[in-house]
């Protein structure tokens, strides 16, 4: 028997259960949820693109039925970021898990703002299993799974979206470093300390200058100004950063969180740190030169098993070719670039001994009840370093212990276990050769005899250190050639051999860049006797400040050497070489 059918397509349809799509026209009206994203690094505030966002969304869904009933909009949020740790992008993913999330197909106003590098490839899945369809604008329909052209444009789209940030990353920093190297312009931040952001006039952006913004530039602050000139003083003095940090510490110097609390919020203002001495120290801004880009972002992966968790953002120091730094001066300097290379120098040549010589060759003043009045001055005249204050019996005394010495030390076999020497039986004995040599009766005896000693002034002690460290650097080498022609092994000494090499080139930058020394004539050294003030009359009111800072201003260094019982005191009180020797 023969049935006639008008459409046998739609009869087997219909026997087999097939539901074939209309047109999309034809859909009846559909609930669609919207996401957009606007990044800190747009021009437009987030209400603005949120708005064009939303308004592409809706025009790209209502002529085909979809009405936008619930909206996601991450805001301040880069790109790259996964959708996990978007706010918004994973408050949209657990609604996925909701049956009654009243929404059945997701919506975006531009793909690229939406999905980054391989992201789309992670994310569409998830919502293809709970039966959420995609709408993408740049595909001009729905997302389809199962369309081969689809996934490849998505996947292009990412890359493009990637390669878009990192094009407007390298636009924005090549514009920053031709700012700074050509005009010195600050480019914002917190000032370094010392310093404070000014008005510096009309803002040489046309555009910006009709928004009202102006050009800020760096002015000295001169309170925190005097306390970096301290610092780099203190440091070329031989102090290290934990020994300037404390002397800070105990004068009440405020420390930079807690003069500017405003743009140091994520600090705790409890005080100096050996972490801000150094990073003052290390700063080349306070030589007056606009420096730029000595830190730089790194985004690293949180999972290297995991890349789909995305990258984590640090900042790391940059190399050295990455770093720019102005033609010309742009501020104002509160050190000479002279007195930062020295300092730069210093660092160099201590960190080239490891952590034995920085934790051994000076020891930094520790903050106590008691004034240490010769704290910082005595040396030991076994092993050269500065003896350390303690309280014995009541008494003040100054004490070098041999445990503290790092193993190995050439002089360790000679020292003995502890060397004492009392406080005051040294201060009666200075304060009387002190006395003696600034007595208005003595005083052109004095002048005369620092003229004199410019003449033949002693080589300078870190000169005379230099060379120390590059003979012993000169010796390793030797001692690590001769074993290599014996027979060892030379991959097993390729460490030491480059960090003997290391210090030899570090005492000889030292060594090149020292400053020639100058000499005085009779007039400049009365008047720097003049601004020592009445010597006499400190000596007598004997206040433990006073004669301590009688002691600094003479820039008075003591060797004292414990098998004589006796101690060599210098004097030199000025910037020069020029010195009065006398012993006790």
């Amino acid at each position: 028997m023969t049935i006639e059918m008008t459409n046998p397509w739609a009869t087997l349809d219909d026997l087999w259960g097939i539901e074939v799509e209309t047109e999309l026209a034809a859909r009846l009206s559909w609930n669609v949820a919207f996401y957009g994203r606007c990044s800190t690094e747009d021009n437009q505030d987030p209400e603005t693109s949120h708005g064009w966002q939303l308004g592409n969304a809706r025009k790209f869904v209502e002529p085909v039925g979809g009405t936008v009933v619930a909206e996601f909009f991450d805001i301040g949020q880069s790109r790259s970021v996964p959708w996990e740790r978007r706010t918004h992008g994973a408050r949209l993913l657990a609604a996925l898990k909701n049956p009654r999330r009243g929404w059945d197909a997701l919506v975006v106003g531009e793909g690229t703002r939406c999905w980054f590098g391989n992201q789309f490839s992670l994310i569409a899945p998830r919502f293809a299993a709970y039966g959420v369809e995609l709408w993408i604008p740049e595909l001009g329909g729905r997302f389809d799974p199962r369309n081969p052209s689809h996934k490849m444009l998505m996947s292009v789209l990412g890359g493009m979206s990637e390669s878009e940030r990192q094009h407007v990353q390298a636009r924005v920093r090549a514009a920053m470093d031709a700012q700074v190297l050509n005009e010195g312009r600050h480019q914002g931040g917190r000032a370094p300390y010392g310093y404070v952001t000014v008005d510096g006039g009309t803002h040489p952006n046309p555009r910006k200058a009709a928004e009202g913004y102006r050009l800020r530039v760096l002015a000295i602050e001169d309170a925190s100004a005097n306390v970096v000139r301290r610092i780099f003083a203190e440091y070329l003095d031989g102090n290290g950063d934990r020994a300037i940090a404390n002397m800070l510490n105990s004068e009440g110097v405020e420390c930079p969180s807690a003069r500017r609390p405003d743009q140091n919020r994520h600090r705790l203002a409890d005080g100096w740190q050996a972490s801000t001495i150094r990073a003052i120290l290390e700063n080349p801004r306070y030589t007056g030169y606009a420096v730029f880009g000595r830190w730089s972002k790194h985004e690293t992966l949180i999972d290297p098993d995991d890349v789909g968790a995305g990258h984590k953002t640090l900042f790391r120091k940059a190399p050295a070719d990455k770093i720019v730094r102005s033609r010309v001066p742009a501020h104002p300097e509160i050190v000479s670039v002279e007195l930062f290379t020295q300092a730069q120098l210093l660092r160099r040549s201590k960190s080239s001994g490891g952590l034995a010589t920085a934790r051994k060759a000076e020891r930094g003043g520790r903050s106590s009840a008691r004034t240490y009045l010769l704290r910082g001055i005595v040396r030991c005249g076994v092993c050269h370093r500065k003896m350390q204050g303690a309280t014995i019996r009541s008494g003040a005394y100054y004490r070098c212990t041999a445990r503290t010495m790092a193993p190995g030390s050439a002089t360790l076999n000679d020292h003995p276990k502890t060397v004492n020497l009392r406080e005051d039986a040294v201060t009666q004995a200075v304060n009387g050769w002190i006395g003696q040599l600034f007595h208005p009766d003595n005083l052109d005896d004095t002048v005369a005899t620092l003229m004199g000693a410019q003449s033949d002034a002693h080589e300078a002690p870190r000169t005379s250190n230099a060379k120390a460290r590059k003979a012993e650097a000169e010796r390793r080498l030797r001692k690590l050639q001769e074993a290599i022609a014996a027979g060892v092994d030379p991959a097993a000494l390729v460490e030491p051999i480059n960090q003997a090499q290391a210090d030899r080139v570090a005492a000889q930058v030292e060594m090149d860049n020292q400053p020639a020394v100058g000499e005085l004539d009779r007039a400049e050294v009365y008047a720097m006797i003049d601004s020592l003030g009445d010597v006499g009359a400190t000596l007598a009111d004997a206040k433990p400040a006073g004669l301590a800072r009688l002691y600094r201003n003479l820039d008075l260094n003591m060797v004292y050497q414990p098998e004589e019982q006796a101690i060599d005191v210098t004097a030199c009180p000025g910037v020069d070489s020029a010195c009065v020797r006398g012993g006790t």
